[in-house]
């Protein structure tokens, strides 16, 4: 099946689903074409099961599509731009402590609690689950998704300060997140025979600084330089095609490079999106340039979510892996109590929080297709299989329950 073929089937999905959601359904976008992708999977299975051969079509066009290549090297530059074009510079400065801490000590501290606690629990579930591979699958699970998050948002109407936290924190950590993932991964392999090579704390310390470090840098020089290049022009379409530019092959670049795309692209994005907007940017080529963004995020978070629903056709779905999965939702949201609840507890005694933030933030960390995407990278194997499907079961009922309802919580305060 031709990328020509696979595109217009998913295209078509999603937009026949926004239309069942949108007419009918009446929920958040992302969220409804979850649920409908969700339940057009089961019903496939159903009719496989009773003869009809639905199951395997749909499931050989998955086949078809990398999952985290689609999401990791396709679409997430893009989704983390319209993200952070929308975030203000200055209130994110003020932020920028909170941001920053949640963003690393948050992620880390997650990490190594959900990774000690699911290696107890899958030891009792009767999984041999290496310890290890729990911490990758700490790191993986961790991340709150700035896709799932932003998208809530936009609909909850929460103070500025709190979705420039929220927001902030989701733009920043899935980058983080990414880089201990890696080092995590590659100590496995170490660990395994994988010739990874010895991995030392050194080692680790190098990644970060060369991958999150490195990926800021570069994310302010591509960044100035598209700002540079939109301020010596006033033609929207030709201001449209640098900043396209800047987000696909800046992100390509930064893999070849090794440094964190991610946060390159959330770094550049800031700056276009706040300097670029206000001093190399006219009135029509502003309006131009937020309609053209906002249409692409739309249709990738469309796909994307359509996507996610439609990944259970091939996971293996293990009684073990489900309850496992079931067990780890409340240890999940108990380890991103904590890990927020420590440093905002702490950063109290200096500073005024929003009432009720530690809850808000606990409930509103979703978790999205970041953590499904890392998960697919694993070596194939049944630990990969079993994580992949618990992970999963995390995040379905993370964008579902939670996103249906942070609004209420957040409309409280």
């Amino acid at each position: 099946m031709g990328v020509t073929e696979i595109l217009a089937i998913l295209i078509t999905l999603a937009a026949v689903f926004s239309y069942i959601n949108y007419r009918f359904i009446k929920l958040p976008t992302t969220i409804g074409l979850l649920i409908i992708s969700l339940l057009i999977s089961l019903a496939i299975i159903a009719l496989g099961k009773l003869g009809l051969p639905l199951d395997g079509w749909a499931k050989e066009l998955l086949s078809e599509i990398d999952f985290n290549e689609t999401l990791m090297q396709g679409m997430l530059s893009a989704l983390l731009f319209v993200g952070a074009l929308h975030v203000h510079l200055d209130e994110l400065k003020k932020q920028r402590w909170v941001v920053a801490i949640l963003a690393s000590v948050g992620v880390i501290t997650s990490t190594l609690l959900i990774g000690y606690s699911s290696y107890w629990i899958f030891g009792l579930l009767g999984l041999n689950i290496p310890l290890i591979y729990c911490l990758v699958f700490g790191s993986l699970i961790s991340p709150t998704d700035p896709i799932a998050v932003i998208g809530i948002l936009k609909i909850v109407g929460a103070p500025k300060s709190l979705e420039t936290k929220i927001a902030g924190e989701s733009l920043f950590n899935d980058g983080v997140a990414v880089v201990v993932f890696l080092a995590l991964l590659g100590i496995a392999g170490a660990g395994h025979g994988g010739g990874h090579g010895e991995v030392t704390a050194s080692s680790v310390a190098l990644l970060f600084a060369q991958e999150a470090l490195g990926g800021a840098v570069y994310g302010l020089f591509i960044g100035y330089l598209a700002f540079r290049l939109l301020a010596s022009i006033d033609n929207y379409q030709v201001e449209i095609l640098i900043t396209l530019a800047l987000v696909f092959g800046g992100y390509e670049l930064a893999t070849q490079l090794h440094v964190s795309g991610p946060i390159a692209i959330v770094v550049a994005g800031l700056m276009i999106g706040n300097k670029g907007r206000k001093y190399a940017m006219s009135d029509k080529t502003r309006l131009h340039l937020d309609n053209f963004w906002e249409l692409i995020d739309e249709i990738l978070n469309a796909v994307l979510f359509v996507l996610i629903g439609l990944e259970v056709l091939v996971l293996t779905f293990h009684p073990q892996y489900i309850w496992a999965g079931l067990v780890m939702i409340p240890i999940s949201l108990l380890a991103r109590f904590i890990a927020v609840g420590a440093p905002v507890s702490i950063m109290r005694l200096k500073t005024t929080f929003t009432p009720r933030l530690v809850r808000i933030l606990t409930w509103g960390g979703l978790r999205g297709g970041i953590s499904i995407a890392l998960a697919l990278t694993l070596p194939a194997g049944e630990t990969r299989e079993a994580i992949l499907v618990i992970t999963y079961v995390v995040v379905v009922f993370s964008i579902i329950v939670q996103g249906l309802t942070i609004s209420r919580l957040i409309a409280k305060d």
